[in-house]
């Protein structure tokens, strides 16, 4: 596969949350509805130059576990597609370039992708739901480098920026908004990626497309979660104040960071 390059969709911010959330129910269907845990996540790649996270053997296990391989007609299926999501990264090409290599050898086609494409996925969504410029949105092959943008954005520092960083429970969730977690390290706080700004870090966000405000509940879909594009369940605890707080239940990838779309509410996007 050869990656050409051509301009993100710019239809103005007007409705921009319904079209991300619809982007993302798209993908999900064309990977088969597939659902997964709420404390599962995609992996990333280390962003070129940014300082390595080394992994132990737990950690390597349960990487090989989440990235489970595909059939091969499956992998074949979607291939483009994913191939589609790295296409809107500054770094697309050479991956894409890569993984033409490991097609090439004994594998064929049904070689997972060399490179972890969840940042990806999350890129491609923010290109095709009209996030057209990087001063809106920095595409990437890692979560960091859009998770960074969104933290200048609400220490005022990027007032270009779709997105503003707020610790989860600090600020009402809503469809098109991101909720992100780290592994390693394990950030709780936005205080703890604040002190590491320009780091390599593993982490993962999702895009929510619904909040269920009655059972306290929120739906999100993200990418390269066990190969696939996944949609997950994420229980939330109700705070004083009377906005939910979301969580993983799992100590060792906190959901540290929600980031809020500077746009207007959408209609329900989903009929319970």
């Amino acid at each position: 596969m050869t990656v050409v390059a051509r301009e993100c969709r710019a239809p103005g911010t007007a409705d921009v949350r319904r079209r991300l959330a619809d982007l993302a129910v798209q993908e999900w269907a064309f990977f088969g509805f597939k659902r997964a845990n709420a404390n599962e996540a995609g992996e990333e790649p280390d962003a070129p130059g940014a300082q390595a996270q080394p992994a132990d053997d737990d950690e390597l296990r349960d990487r090989r576990r989440r990235r489970s391989r595909l059939p091969p007609a499956e992998a074949l299926r979607v291939a483009a597609s994913i191939a589609g999501y790295w296409a809107v990264t500054p770094e697309g090409s050479w991956i894409v370039a890569r993984q033409n290599d490991r097609w090439n050898g004994e594998d064929g086609i049904a070689a997972r992708w060399n490179a972890p494409w969840s940042a990806a996925f999350i890129s491609w969504l923010m290109c095709e739901g009209g996030l057209a410029t990087t001063g809106q949105f920095q595409r990437a092959i890692a979560h960091h480098a859009y998770i960074d943008q969104a933290i200048r954005a609400r220490d005022g520092r990027d007032l270009r920026a779709a997105f503003v960083a707020y610790d989860p429970g600090e600020a009402a969730i809503l469809p098109g908004d991101l909720l992100c977690a780290s592994r390693r390290p394990a950030y709780r706080t936005l205080a703890d990626r604040r002190r590491q700004m320009g780091v390599g870090a593993r982490s993962h966000c999702d895009l929510v497309i619904d909040v269920d405000e009655a059972t306290a509940t929120i739906d999100a879909i993200g990418g390269n979660v066990r190969g696939v594009v996944s949609m997950k369940t994420l229980p939330a605890v109700r705070l004083p104040s009377g906005l939910l707080r979301p969580h993983t239940g799992d100590d060792e990838r906190p959901l540290f960071a929600h980031l809020k779309l500077r746009a207007a509410p959408a209609d329900a996007l989903i009929t319970r």
